[in-house]
């Protein structure tokens, strides 16, 4: 199983809402895809619930059969229609991808 790890901070306020709204539609949107994109085989979506100076506000761990399963996903229509929105209101991203 391929693993894909990735962290959010989300700015306090963009796209005209602040970032507890954000974090809804974020956690929405991303929600939507595994319907939308057959080769996901986990995806687990986190919002913290201890925010913090060192915390990150969301997390997905999603999971695929192969790397080119990866990739496929990353250039899929719906994940960067997402990415497009999150790219507006995040501040920072962390990833990480791994086999297990």
């Amino acid at each position: 199983m391929i693993r894909h790890i990735v962290m959010w901070k989300l700015k306090d306020h963009a796209e005209g809402a602040p970032k507890e709204e954000n974090i809804r539609r974020m956690k929405a949107e991303l929600a939507a895809l595994p319907s939308k994109i057959p080769f996901i085989r986990e995806f687990i979506i986190g919002v913290n619930a201890r925010p913090g100076d060192t915390s990150w506000d969301m997390v997905l761990s999603s999971g695929f059969e192969s790397w080119e399963d990866l990739a496929a996903y990353q250039d899929h229509p719906a994940h960067l229609e997402v990415g497009k929105f999150v790219g507006k209101v995040r501040s920072e991203r962390a990833i990480v991808d791994y086999e297990d």
